[in-house]
């Protein structure tokens, strides 16, 4: 800003003055706009002119008057020339940033979150979520103590376990040795996974039902008769031939039948209660060593046996340990047999309090058929997962 006095007595005149009054002063001041603002609008001159008295025909109050006024005037001056800097700026900042139309509180409090720096977010959190753990492939084995005082054992097999049928030496014996891997022993990499053996059902001869062994029939399956039926992927289920089973479509591998079913929708049949009917015994008597497998509703299956009992206390003793249908096995003390391991591949303990034959029978080698009960073996990256359970 600039400011100009200039003498009336010169007689210079500006086209914005008044017309020059003799013996008088004129005083005027020049505003300029600050150069920081040129680039926001364009400067214009202003000027104000005041009249004032001659020093030499006023008195000394009125000297002091005009000189008071020219100094209140000059500031006056001054304060216009800075306002109007001030509204020039601020227009051309408006222009750059058009004025906004929320309410006033709205606009003081983007103003305050302009200035105040946000408080530091909280950190963000990723889902720590993880799949449940796989169930470990375990046996649970229970005793109990019927009505009629016999010692049953339940053995559950629990987790993502899967069988295998074997071949007895004897019998089957030759009709499936040339045909089946399974063989009369547990060996090599199956006897790392093994967590538990138990026996199979009657002699063929008997008559007591037909047998499938990896695809290949051995005796010819029969309709209405109890069966223990894997899949192609180790999974078992127990139903009746015919009756649903198997359903369309089943890779079915391996079958053991054996009699009637002993338990039935959930429930003991009526059959179960004539022992007569349920095979020969050794020496003729009803109490003998009996063995029967099932499945609960969870399609867990569940072995029990015992060295003394009849066909009615195993049933019992699976309906209430939850089967919805089960099947006799094989009967008499030399064929009833469960070895079990507390982890796969560890040591086998016989688990039937009196069984007769040793907790390694299954591993040396044996007459009869049998079942293995294994761990899941490590599948190489890429190995498809094992198919789901079969349900009736």
């Amino acid at each position: 800003m600039t400011a100009t006095l200039r003498n009336a007595s010169t007689g210079g005149r500006d086209h914005h003055e008044r017309p020059f009054r003799p013996g008088l002063c004129s005083f005027t001041v020049v505003l300029a706009w600050p150069t920081s603002c040129l680039f926001s609008f364009t400067p214009i001159a202003s000027k104000v002119t005041v009249p004032v008295s001659e020093p030499e025909e006023q008195p000394e109050a009125g000297r002091r008057m005009d000189g008071s006024m020219i100094r209140h005037t000059f500031l006056a001056a001054s304060a216009l020339a800075g306002a109007c800097g001030v509204a020039a700026c601020s227009g051309a900042s408006a222009a750059a940033h058009p004025p906004s139309t929320a309410s006033p509180a709205a606009a003081q409090s983007t103003a305050a979150a302009r200035i105040t720096p946000a408080a530091n977010p909280p950190p963000a959190t990723r889902s720590t979520a993880t799949p449940a753990p796989m169930p470990r492939p375990r046996v649970s084995i229970i005793r109990v103590r019927t009505v009629d005082g016999a010692l049953v054992i339940v053995a559950t097999f629990l987790g993502p376990v899967r069988y295998v049928l074997h071949n007895g030496s004897a019998d089957p014996g030759p009709a499936a040795s040339g045909l089946v891997r399974a063989g009369p022993a547990v060996t090599g990499a199956e006897r790392r996974q093994l967590l538990a053996a138990f026996n199979g059902g009657f002699k063929l001869s008997a008559g007591a039902g037909g047998y499938m062994q990896e695809g290949h029939v051995i005796s010819p399956l029969r309709s209405g008769f109890a069966s223990l039926v894997i899949d192609r992927s180790g999974q078992a289920r127990v139903g009746v031939w015919g009756r649903g089973l198997p359903a369309p479509g089943e890779a079915v591998y391996s079958v053991r039948q054996n009699l009637h079913p002993l338990v039935l929708n959930g429930r003991p049949t009526a059959a179960s209660a004539d022992w007569a009917m349920w095979g020969a015994t050794l020496g003729g008597g009803a109490y003998v060593a009996r063995s029967a497998i099932g499945e609960d509703t969870a399609g867990d299956l569940v072995y029990a046996a015992s060295m003394s009992a009849v066909p009615a206390d195993l049933a019992a003793a699976l309906a209430s340990h939850g089967a919805r249908i089960a099947m006799e096995l094989d009967i008499n003390p030399e064929w009833v047999q469960l070895d079990a391991a507390r982890i796969p591949g560890g040591a086998l303990t016989a688990e039937i309090p009196g069984q007769y034959r040793p907790s390694d029978q299954y591993l040396a080698g044996w007459t009869r058929d049998f079942f293995a009960v294994l761990a899941p073996s490590a599948s190489p990256p890429g190995t498809p997962a094992p198919s789901a359970r079969i349900r009736p």
